[in-house]
């Protein structure tokens, strides 16, 4: 029987990516890639999921399971030196999760996998973005971080 919560919902596993988890991975990025109505080559693809497994490369990745043991949610982070401290941030910038099991529980697992993870390498915060229409996604977060009021602006330089 899976472990539970004060909330009487299961725990959600969460474990590093590796090679094996491939075939479970794709379909999820590909799914969060058209979540965001965006586009990334397959080159591109190729390209993070070989950082994603490589160590000496500085962007981190896990997956959380649901109970039957099927990859559902996918979480990626990177480190960065800050100005603003001695000891670095931790980016968290991919999170998804499969529409079938959102509200179960595993975004939250994945937050708390990057949290506890950032904690044991001594970073000062975590920290992530999100489209200010993404409702579902900011329920969850407005519960587990601080909104800090920041507005995000980019310059492309292609």
């Amino acid at each position: 029987m899976p472990e539970t919560r004060r909330t009487g919902r299961p725990v959600t596993p969460i474990r590093p990516l590796a090679a094996a988890d491939h075939a479970a991975w794709l379909p999820l990025w590909e799914a969060y890639i058209d979540f965001y109505e965006s586009e990334v080559s397959d080159e591109q693809t190729a390209l993070t999921w070989s950082r994603l497994l490589d160590p000496q490369f500085p962007i981190h990745g896990a997956v959380a399971l649901d109970v039957a043991g099927r990859t559902v949610g996918f979480v990626h982070w990177l480190t960065h030196a800050a100005t603003w401290s001695a000891v670095p941030y931790v980016y968290l910038e991919d999170l998804y999760v499969a529409p079938d099991v959102r509200g179960a529980g595993a975004g939250r697992a994945l937050i708390g996998h990057v949290t506890e993870w950032a904690r044991e390498h001594g970073a000062a915060k975590v920290y992530w973005l999100t489209q200010e229409t993404n409702l579902t996604a900011r329920t969850l977060y407005d519960r587990v971080a601080t909104h800090t009021g920041f507005v995000h602006y980019e310059v492309g330089l292609d």
